[in-house]
This record gives structure tokens, sequence and C-alpha cells, in this order.
């Protein structure tokens, strides 16, 4: 059997590269089809031109000649083909009798390659077996290949890594273009200049709402010997280019809002809510905490429902953390993830309709923060506090969520304030009251005397590199001095720490346990040891 360059796994992984060859038929691939192609969907069609190629080059070189094989026998004059070094064509200028002790008699032919000065010589008529002699060198024999396909498969990330690259970066990368996972030539897309995107931001401003890419073209005027549909990947490209828009919804629609409408926090994660994953051995928390972490439900904890909540659930409810009331957002969490749009990555909109006043106001849904934002006006109006009950209730329309909180007569309340020593890098706490008109978590109810003084301390301990465990160390005597028992409940530690690092209980509790300064007293609380 012949052997292919492309059988190895060598090859894929060590030598393959995108020639201009190669971009020339990816260019003509895309022009002939007039269709856009998804990476892999170019890659597959590369591997199969691949095979193709050597299918044709060796089909080329062996009609120049006889396939050597050891075991035949060669006159002078005659050509011949070894595919063991590349399909090299030589030809016979003389032979002699020879013999070894391992293969016995046979003949050695010498043999003229034309980029060669020197003769080199061959062994011929071996009775012995050889590794050479396998098979007659016939393509139509090799039916053990690998297909393109099971190529593909096999090397995709090395295939598809070289494609991206030439692409993205090589010489020809203004030839292509991609639009929403989908290649195509940039000859192809019709003209949109600014004039057309200035026309697109008025409409947007005026209807105060995203507009789809259909909704934009009634007004905006494309080259009309280009099809509607590419005139819509066009117009979807020139948008994704301009840093006035922003696509806005999953991964399937595109509708189209100005980034200037939008508030800060659906443009950029605040750093309070963005979580760096901390490793802890989760294997030694309690069932007690384990429970109080499902009951806090947060949005980046492990545990919650096995998965989201159904969506023939009617309503939910779950309790303020300060970096949700800081911000005006609310998690996207097991039990709420269910009421709002679904995708990886981007942002989506819903209407939230107060269920107090009627009111109705725009939320932005930020799926890789996991967190809706939006709020910060009615949490506000309503002067809710950290740990407050918030509930959610759907609507006929899939684009509507109520929300809403549990109310009660106002009254002032002793709550914890804390206070940021910025000198210090620390965080103090003291019993003051405050009014209260609605229900709420006692064990998380946090305030802050001094918003911005916390986000700077929240800036100078992570500048610093102070960890986890030092920030539940200086905050578990600080909130144990508030209670005459001289303890400090678990989810009072997890929303004090959350008002200067984001985290989920977990790695927490783990640093409670963990902490021989810390003694479990049951229930939830822990002293000092």
């Amino acid at each position: 059997m012949l052997q292919r360059k492309t059988q190895t796994a060598a090859f894929w992984r060590d030598q393959f590269e995108i020639t201009p060859q190669d971009l020339d038929f990816l260019y003509d691939l895309i022009l002939d089809t007039q269709a856009p192609k998804t990476t892999a969907e170019l890659a597959l069609a590369l591997v199969q031109e691949y095979l193709r190629r050597e299918t044709a080059r060796m089909e080329s070189e062996l009609a120049k000649g006889a396939i050597y094989q050891p075991s035949e026998h060669y006159e002078v004059g005659q050509k011949l083909v070894f595919p063991a070094l590349d399909f090299k064509v030589g030809e016979i200028v003389g032979t002699r009798p020879a013999h070894n002790p391992e293969y016995g008699e046979f003949s050695a032919i010498q043999v003229k390659f034309p980029d060669e000065k020197d003769v080199r010589e061959f062994a011929a008529d071996l009775k012995t077996p050889h590794r050479l002699n396998q098979g007659n060198g016939h393509l139509s024999e090799e039916g053990a290949l690998l297909s393109a396909e099971e190529i593909y498969e096999l090397y995709k990330d090395e295939i598809e890594a070289a494609l991206l690259y030439a692409l993205e970066e090589g010489p020809r990368a203004n030839d292509f273009v991609q639009v929403d996972g989908y290649w195509l030539l940039s000859d192809m897309l019709a003209d949109v200049h600014v004039g057309h995107l200035n026309i697109a931001e008025a409409m947007i401003e005026m209807e105060g709402r995203p507009l789809t890419t259909e909704e934009l073209l009634r007004e905006i005027e494309l080259d009309e010997n280009i099809g509607k549909p590419m005139q819509i990947i066009s117009l979807n490209y020139a948008l994704s280019r301009d840093e006035r828009f922003d696509r806005i919804g999953g991964d399937k629609e595109h509708l189209w809002f100005l980034k200037r409408l939008e508030p800060k926090e659906a443009l950029e994660i605040p750093p309070l809510l963005r979580y760096r994953p901390i490793r802890y051995n989760r294997a030694l928390l309690s069932v007690e905490l384990l429970q109080l972490e499902w009951e806090l439900d947060d949005e980046w904890g492990e545990s919650g429902f096995a998965g989201d909540m159904s969506n023939a659930i009617p309503s939910t409810s779950f309790a303020l953390i300060y970096p949700h009331r800081r911000y005006g957002t609310i998690p996207l969490s097991s039990r709420t993830r269910g009421f709002f749009p679904q995708a990886e990555s981007g942002r989506s909109m819903v209407t939230f309709i107060d269920g107090r006043w009627g009111g109705r106001r725009t939320g932005w849904v930020v799926h890789e923060g996991r967190y809706v934002c939006g709020l910060k006006e009615w949490m506000d109006e309503h002067n809710l506090p950290v740990g407050a009950h918030i509930t959610l209730e759907r609507t006929n329309n899939p684009g509507e969520v109520v929300i809403d909180y549990r109310p009660r007569r106002m009254k002032r309340e002793w709550a914890r304030v804390a206070k940021a020593d910025l000198e210090n890098n620390r965080l103090s706490f003291e019993m003051s009251k405050v009014q209260i008109s609605c229900e709420y978590d006692d064990y998380l109810i946090v305030a802050a005397a001094d918003t911005k003084a916390l986000d700077q301390l929240h800036d100078q301990l992570e500048q610093a590199g102070v960890g986890l465990n030092e920030i539940v160390e200086q905050l578990v005597p600080e909130l144990t001095k508030l209670n005459p028992q001289g303890t400090a409940h678990a989810k009072t530690i997890y929303s004090a720490v959350n008002m200067v690092r984001r985290c989920p209980p977990g790695p927490i509790f783990y640093s409670l346990i963990s902490n021989r300064k810390f003694k479990d007293m049951g229930g939830g609380f822990f002293a000092l040891a």
C-alpha cells in the first residue's frame, strides 16, 4: 500500500500550513457557490481538496514508470517510480550480482535521478520478504484510507487553527470577511457607507427601541443588484464594525441598538460583580452549610437545583445581596434564569413591570455576567435594603416580567453598617438604625456608610492581592462583636464579604471551617475559637 502524507498525524499536526494555492481554492469555492461558509465547511472542503490533489499527483507520478519493488526483476534503461522517496523517478543505468547473508543472492540495480549527481543502488530480484513488496501500488486497492470527514474530526483543532489564522491574519485577509460565524468574500458585500449608518442611528433613536436589520433596510437603500439576504448580511457586518451600535438578543436574532442609550452596567461588568473562581475542597462542607448555600442560590454557586427552574413555574423569589443592590442588578441564578432570554454571551432586552406602581422600565440581560441590570432607580424609589426579598412573576408576554417586593409598614430597624478604613485596607461594622419598608433576610442585611469608599476599598484589596481567607479572617471578629452571643451567621459573613469581593458561598464557607481561629457553633453560626 502506498504511503500518503494526508493519512499521517505528523502532516496535520506538524506540517500543515495554508498556502496561497489553498486560499485561491477557498476563494473560488465561496465565489462559485455564492453562499457563505462556516469555518467547519471550509476546513472540510480543504481536506477533501488535499486528498484530491494527493491522488492526482500520485496517479501522475505512477504513470511515469513502474513502481519499484525489491522482489521484481529490472533491466537497464527502465524507468522506476520510488513512492518511499516522495515518488522520485529514476532510470536504471546498470546492474550487478549481489549477495547478503541475510537476504541471499539478489541483484543490485544502479539508478540515476535527474536531480542527483551520484548513482544510487537498490535491491532487485530479492527472494526474501520485504516491506516494500507489500501490495502492487495501485490506488484502487487503498480501501483502508481515512475519509476527509474522519481526518477532519481527528485533527479539527489543528486544521481550523491554521485556517483561521490565514483568513484573519494572512496576506489575503482583506478578501475574506466573517459575519455571524460565516465566511464570505468582501467583494460580495453591498457597499454600506457612513451615510447609511447615520440613517440607522437616527431610526433607532427615534424609535427608542432596538430595530431588526429588516426594519432598518426599509429606509436604508442598498445596491438593488444584490439580493436581499446579502443586503442583510452586508448591513449586519457594517453595523457590527461601527462602535455606535450594539447587537441585542440571542445568537439567532439581529436587533440593533445604540450603546450610548444603554446603562453602563450593560456594556461592562462592574468590578464588584466579577467573580474569579476560587479552588476549594467542597467535600468538607457540612450538610448544614450546603443547605445554606442552596437557600442563597448565588448565580456563581455550585449548588441549587439540578437544572434551571421549570418555565412552568409562575413566580420565584430571592434575597438581594450588596453587589446587586449597589449596581441595580438582579442575579441570573438557577431560580431566576428561566424568566429571561437565554444565550451564552451578549445582551438581551426585557421589560420590567413594577408590581407596586405598574411602571415599566427596560432591563438588560448580561448573559456572561449572569445578571440583569437597569433596576437602580426602581430599587432607590422603593428604598430596598440589602437582604430584601424580591419576587419575579411571569406574564403572557415572554419579553415582560413583573418585579416586586414584599411590603410592610415602614419602621426603623437595627442593621449592620459597614465603613471602609482605606488607610488600613479594612472593613469595620457597627449597628445603626435604618428605615425599612419591606420584608428582608435579617442575616443578609448590611448597609454602606459610603458606597464610593467601599468601591475604593474593593480596588485597593484587589491591587494589593488580598486573598479571600484574609478578608474572612478580618471580617469575622468585626461581625461577632455585634452579637451579644459573640457569634456571626455564615450568611452574614457571606453578605459582608461580598461588599468588597464578589464570591459565592462555597469558598467562603470553606474558609470558615478550615480556619482554626473559628469555631462552628451549629445552626450556621460561627464564633472565635
